[in-house]
């Protein structure tokens, strides 16, 4: 009686069977740790690109750039000075109008406060006004008057000073704008800011009228 065979009667044993357990477990664990530091590496590249670019906008975009302030226009209302003898009295009714130019350079609206104009004549303080809050939006400008009128009661000490000027023909006065506010990025970023303006203004006392305007701007971050 003929008996069969097998081919192969001693078969390979399975590859991964063959493998000791201790070397499949260190070589899943190597597996593994790859994985993990791929996944750490993109993480990394992704917080990295992330910062580069919030910090592109902050120095861009987000930067605080100062708001411009410009007087645009002066011109005066009132009647020419009148003087008295020979008790010397002056009598004086002039009112300088400005036109302010207030421009917000940033991506972001400009919030500013309650300002304010004041009117010098030979370092003293001789008239204000108050400038009222408003909102400039973002990349744009406003124009804000101002009525500045010379109150004589204040110029007592500075009389005689005053009748010299008014007898010469022109008069010299000074004007500082003042406008505080704050620019506010995101919602939370906030930079604050003051716009100053500082004039020197002649008048002409016959013909009434602005001879010449002379203007500083700077600003306050």
């Amino acid at each position: 009686m003929i008996q069969s065979h097998d081919d192969n009667p001693n078969p390979d044993p399975d590859p991964e069977s063959s493998v000791p357990e201790p070397e499949t477990k260190s070589r899943r664990r190597h597996v593994r740790r790859r994985r993990c530091l791929i996944a750490i590496g993109v993480c990394i590249f992704f917080i990295m690109l992330l910062f580069i670019i919030l910090l592109i906008l902050v120095l861009t975009v987000f930067k605080a750039r100062q708001p411009r302030i410009k007087i645009l226009s002066a011109s005066l209302d009132g009647v020419s000075p009148r003087i008295s003898f020979p008790v010397v009295r002056v009598e004086l009714n002039i009112s300088l109008n400005l036109q302010i130019l207030v421009e917000n350079r940033n991506h972001a609206s400009f919030k500013h406060g309650s300002g304010q104009s004041i009117l010098l004549y030979q370092g003293e303080q001789v008239g204000e006004v108050e400038i009222y809050p408003g909102n400039i939006p973002a990349r744009g400008s406003t124009t804000i008057p101002s009525r500045l009128t010379l109150q004589i009661d204040k110029v007592a000490s500075q009389v005689l000073q005053l009748v010299r000027d008014i007898i010469s023909g022109q008069l010299a006065v000074d004007t500082q704008t003042r406008i505080p506010g704050r620019v506010t990025f995101l919602g939370f970023i906030r930079k604050h800011a003051v716009a100053i303006s500082e004039c020197h203004i002649v008048i002409g006392i016959s013909q009434m009228k602005v001879r010449s305007l002379e203007c500083k701007e700077k600003t306050k971050l």
